[in-house]
């Protein structure tokens, strides 16, 4: 169905380039040694003021800090004892579980190796 779609364009031919979807064409590349802006860095265009002094740049990270300090949802004193019993439940198990490992392992050697 797309060809058919594509053979009723009155004979145009469908770009092959995302450039030229758009309208846009490539510029030709320079021959070789030829250009002056060979060989310079591309300047920063992203907007970025630059850099100032070590106070100044350190008073706006610290503003930054309480900035996204304030955008924190802190968690209420119910939810932080409800994730302390499952953190400690947690590791609980995780420590039973490893040291039955090591006991059943131990047991392992010492019936392998003996005394």
């Amino acid at each position: 169905m797309s060809d058919e779609r594509e053979s009723g364009r009155s004979g145009q031919e469908r770009p092959s380039t995302a450039a030229d979807r758009r309208g846009r064409h490539v510029a030709p590349v320079p021959a070789a040694g030829g250009g002056a802006s060979k060989g310079r860095p591309t300047p920063v265009r992203d907007g970025r003021p630059a850099k100032g002094s070590l106070p100044n740049r350190i008073m706006r990270f610290l503003r930054e800090v309480v900035a996204e300090l304030r955008k924190v949802i802190w968690p209420t004193r119910r939810e932080m004892v409800t994730y302390t019993i499952v953190v400690l439940i947690f590791v609980s198990f995780m420590v039973a579980l490893v040291a039955l490992m090591d006991f059943v392992f131990g047991q392992g050697v010492l019936f392998l190796f003996g005394t």
